[in-house]
């Protein structure tokens, strides 16, 4: 019987010699330097975060694909800090999580007398996704962008993709849009508009919605290329957990 594989390769050292030989991650989760000097390495406040931070997230947007998740944890300053280096690398944000520890956390650690802030229970945990950018003729663009992109390439009016998806305004409204009002299609609806421009829309010499210039995506290559989410009822943007040990 072969060796049964390992679930997981655990490195114990400096994660740069890991980086080399990482497969692509499904997720990422960070809980580097806060800028508080809470180990050894770690900076004494949000200065020099950013420095800190830029090789760990050069190599997590290089080896990250479409769809992969990032959680990063920190303090608020030192997150907010270290964000516009994550948009610039690639990374889009998602939404903030706030862990609160509660009362147990500071029990016998604040002098009232000296004190001149609200006493700290909180960390946060940022999700962020690895943004799609698709190389065109008019740039890098992302995935709004590309849609909307690859179907004005067909030739076709825009209200066609509500037929092409079989919905009554939602492909205009929401899958091609270029506001605010946009939202990732499902795999579903991106493959109906490929193959809808694919038969109708102007002889280009390359398949529309197509991410190698050789095939149009499918629904289940679509689907993957935003980060996996499972919903639980009843757990919000606040986790209440006591410090951990």
């Amino acid at each position: 019987m072969p060796e049964k594989m390992k679930p997981y390769d655990l490195h114990v050292g400096d994660v740069a010699d890991a980086y080399a030989s990482w497969p692509p991650p499904a997720c990422i989760i960070s809980d580097g330097a806060y800028g508080i000097r809470g180990f050894h390495g770690d900076t004494t406040d949000e200065e020099g975060l950013v420095e800190w931070y830029a090789p760990h997230i050069e190599q997590w947007t290089k080896a990250a694909a479409p769809g992969t998740a990032l959680w990063f944890w920190g303090t608020e300053v030192g997150w907010a800090t270290v964000h516009p280096e994550l948009k610039r690398q690639g990374w889009n944000y998602v939404q903030t999580v706030v862990w609160d520890k509660g009362l147990s956390h500071i029990a016998g650690n604040v002098n009232s007398n000296t004190i001149r802030r609200f006493p700290v229970v909180t960390e946060v945990c940022v999700l962020y996704q690895r943004r799609l950018e698709v190389e065109t003729e008019e740039g890098m663009l992302d995935a709004q962008q590309w849609l909307r992109h690859e179907w004005r390439r067909s030739g076709l009016p825009m209200y066609l993709a509500n037929d092409a998806c079989g919905v009554k305004n939602a492909a205009t409204r929401k899958y091609l849009t270029n506001d605010w009002l946009w939202y990732w299609p499902p795999g579903f609806a991106v493959a109906a508009m490929a193959a809808y421009c694919n038969q109708h829309g102007l002889e280009s010499g390359r398949p529309y919605f197509s991410l190698d210039g050789k095939t149009s995506v499918v629904s289940k290559q679509w689907d993957r290329m935003r980060h996996q989410w499972h919903h639980v009822h009843g757990l919000t943007n606040v986790w209440s957990r006591p410090p951990a040990a």
